[in-house]
């Protein structure tokens, strides 16, 4: 790569599949849930700071609830390098907000990096490599460049890009054309896509240099760019929420993917834990538990001083968590957030969440 890396780490998210654990003041990315005692957040600066070239060159932006949680597990993090969204609005106005600050100290060829504060990554050798390709191609050219994750099945809860044309390659690391981004396809779309072996996975990872990118928002997403350019966060309020992928990547001409397999996973609910942690026996268990006869189980319990007891289950995820049980099936857990917006209002129930 010509040019360090300037990551900035997407940590506004609130992980609602993940309640009880997961809750307003210590989302999903402030959770050790692959057995480490580093957060996903914690990991994640871990694994961007070798291609920043330290603490001064590494970004946070994230929202006022959770701001005072990212400084204290990240105490390292130079206070002007904390961009705090006085409100969310989605991935759009944090990726525009966040480069037009970046190209203010930097200049607008400051390559720039964004990446979600909640994601697992397997081979870092093999991501740090990933990362140095598509700096390399976002540098020599106006790309956006997007990290594809090649999929390990018909995954019905991810998005999903086309590679068209091959553009060459970089790294030893083959880089495509998007011919068109998807949001979560049904089952029978989703294995036809895999049957095609012409898409990946959507990361939500991007690298750019900032001018490209300033450039494309002013054409395609000008009613957030420029009140952000104007009044910087004190445009929030007018702001419509979009993620960049609708906002930006969708109607770019200058989008590529590289296909990448570092070995990957978004934690998007509770069945995660089943693929990042050993089962005990039948089941997954972190904490205290006793079982009898049950199988295909996830079991958290964070209270040391508790036990979770289990008999005749199946196929559950069951969570203990201070002042709150999650009893769910597996094949339900994306349902949660629905029942987090029942609680919303109820003076008992809001305090839980």
């Amino acid at each position: 790569m010509t040019q360090s890396l300037i990551p900035v780490i997407l940590a506004g998210g609130k992980g609602e599949r993940f309640w009880p654990l997961s809750r307003r003041h210590r989302p999903k990315q402030f959770l050790c849930l692959d057995g480490s005692d580093r957060s996903l957040l914690q990991a994640t600066a871990d694994r961007l700071l070798p291609m920043a070239g330290g603490w001064d060159q590494l970004w946070v932006i994230t929202s006022a609830l959770v701001a005072d949680g990212v400084r204290e597990q990240l105490p390292e993090l130079p206070e002007a390098n904390l961009l705090v969204e006085p409100e969310g609005r989605d991935t759009a106005p944090a990726v525009a907000w966040a480069t037009l600050e970046i190209a203010k100290r930097y200049g607008e060829e400051a390559l720039i990096g964004f990446f979600p504060a909640d994601h697992w990554i397997g081979d870092q050798a093999k991501y740090q490599q990933t990362l140095a390709a598509a700096g390399a191609l976002a540098t020599s050219q106006a790309a956006i460049v997007t990290l594809g994750i090649q999929p390990g099945y018909a995954s019905t809860g991810y998005g999903y890009i086309e590679q068209g044309d091959r553009a060459g390659t970089h790294g030893d690391l083959a880089v495509f054309k998007v011919s068109r981004f998807t949001e979560k396809p049904d089952a029978a779309t989703a294995q036809e896509f895999i049957n095609t072996g012409r898409f990946s996975w959507n990361s939500g990872m991007f690298i750019f240099r900032a001018a490209v990118v300033l450039a494309e928002l002013a054409q395609h997403a000008p009613e957030i760019l420029e009140p952000l350019r104007s009044q910087g966060k004190a445009a929030y309020g007018t702001l419509d929420k979009k993620s960049i992928d609708y906002a930006l990547m969708e109607k770019t001409q200058l989008a590529y993917v590289l296909p990448a397999d570092f070995g990957w996973d978004d934690l998007g609910d509770w069945n995660a834990l089943e693929r990042l942690n050993e089962k005990q026996g039948e089941n997954v268990v972190i904490g205290q538990h006793l079982g009898a006869d049950t199988t295909g189980a996830i079991i958290y319990n964070s209270s040391p001083d508790e036990v979770v007891v289990t008999i005749g289950l199946e196929d559950v995820v069951v969570v203990r968590d201070r002042n709150a049980t999650l009893i769910v099936h597996k094949s339900r857990t994306q349902d949660i957030k629905a029942m987090l917006k029942q609680m919303q209002g109820n003076p008992t129930l809001e305090t839980l969440l």
